[in-house]
């Protein structure tokens, strides 16, 4: 995949800077924070964790979603850090 497929979702970039903002959140509360359903959502979250952007962790039957420390990752956390 290329970056522009990365980058050019508003809903993507939207959770890259929740995540960045708040460290890691699960489907539900990003989906809510998003005013998204939770399919889409979670699309968007598998696409991401394909591209070793972020990673889940399982709590229960609970998903939370955060950066990796992937060379991705930490560039994309570098430009949102940039950028603000």
């Amino acid at each position: 995949m290329d970056i522009e497929d990365v980058f050019c979702s508003k809903t993507r970039m939207k959770i890259l800077k929740l995540l960045y903002k708040i460290g890691q959140l699960n489907t539900s509360d990003l989906a809510h924070k998003l005013g998204t359903n939770y399919e889409t959502t979670l699309r968007h979250l598998a696409l991401l964790e394909s591209e070793g952007v972020i990673k889940q962790r399982l709590s229960g039957k609970t998903r939370f979603f955060r950066f990796t420390n992937t060379m991705k990752a930490r560039a994309i956390l570098k430009l949102i850090e940039d950028w603000h």
